[in-house]
């Protein structure tokens, strides 16, 4: 769908939909499938919920070959897929609780991903009374199950998978539909929903890590590549081979930096090699000419952190790979 000569159109086009980077020709470079990056085979695993809250079997999905599995057992990623989603299994003051914001869709003869913001409920009379917004997201790791409370939520977020290649760029396909609301809100389960200013986008992220392990644990990283881009407004249907560029090296001065979504982080969780939840620190900078040693990539559907966005948004992502 993208060709050099209508570079000026996608430019257009990205100023239009909130992107961050500029768009490549999608002609350019050797384009490498991430494994099930495709979403043509899922996993479906059928949880019971308990019978405080209604006992009610919930579907969730998981990408990975395609299985089907049964019972209330947790999650691991099945068939060596580097995905992880957000679709997970609950276990708070002995209740067994689902949220499933990560979707199989229909796409011609094959399948998709659907992610999608909305709020999740969980009511037990004189126990609980809880409404957390969540957002639908993939990401490359895994999550561990089950979840024990909603402070405990990023914690049991793996971010990133081992990885020493430099890819110039990211390529999928993708469709947004979302309400257009001016602010968004934030609602973490413990309290009534909170307005929280600007609109709400659709996001994907990839970060380029080269991480380092201390004795005692800690992991930090130099950020070695760069690629953000944000959907703020509904498309036509499908937008095939959407072509993003990774910037390497210190990006502070490009016109297209934006602190907020590309700047240096320290709030990912990942597990070091003593299987403990830590957060991983980014130091600084590394080099353009840099190796990374791990990649860190996620969709989803609102930004802004846990418990914050726009119920209803949401975002469709199919093919997704890299370009060398």
């Amino acid at each position: 769908m993208m060709y050099v000569s209508r570079k000026l159109r996608w430019v257009a086009l990205a100023a239009v939909l909130g992107l961050s980077v500029p768009v490549i020709a999608n002609g350019d470079g050797k384009f490498v499938p991430f494994k099930y990056g495709n979403f043509d085979t899922w996993v479906t695993r059928q949880i019971h919920e308990s019978a405080v809250i209604g006992g009610k079997t919930k579907t969730l999905y998981e990408i990975g070959p395609n299985r089907a599995l049964k019972g209330n057992t947790p999650y691991t990623n099945l068939g060596g897929s580097p995905w992880g989603t957000s679709n997970v299994m609950a276990k708070v003051m002995g209740i067994v609780k689902t949220n499933n914001s990560v979707y199989r869709d229909n796409r011609g003869s094959g399948h998709c991903v659907k992610m999608t913001t909305h709020i999740e409920t969980c009511k037990v009379l004189g126990m609980m009374n809880i409404k957390v917004l969540a957002a639908g997201s993939i990401f490359l790791g895994d999550m561990k199950e089950p979840i024990t409370g909603t402070k405990e939520g990023p914690k049991a977020l793996n971010w990133g998978i081992p990885f020493t290649h430099r890819p110039k760029a990211l390529r999928f396909d993708y469709r947004v539909q979302v309400p257009g609301n001016k602010n968004r809100i934030r609602q973490n389960g413990f309290s009534k929903a909170t307005t929280v200013a600007g609109p709400d986008y659709c996001i994907a992220v990839l970060y380029l890590q080269r991480r380092h392990e201390d004795a005692a644990g800690h992991i930090t990283a130099q950020r070695v590549g760069t690629m953000v881009v944000k959907y703020g407004a509904s498309t036509n249907g499908w937008v095939n081979g959407a072509t993003y560029e990774i910037h390497y090296g210190n990006i502070t001065h490009q016109p297209f930096y934006d602190a907020a979504t590309m700047g240096l982080r320290s709030t990912d969780y990942a597990r070091n090699s003593k299987g403990q939840s830590v957060i991983v620190h980014e130091t600084g900078w590394a080099s353009a000419d840099a190796v990374p040693t791990h990649i860190l990539l996620q969709f989803s559907s609102s930004h802004g952190g846990a418990y914050v966005g726009t119920v209803g948004n949401t975002l469709w992502v199919d093919n997704v790979g890299l370009v060398y």
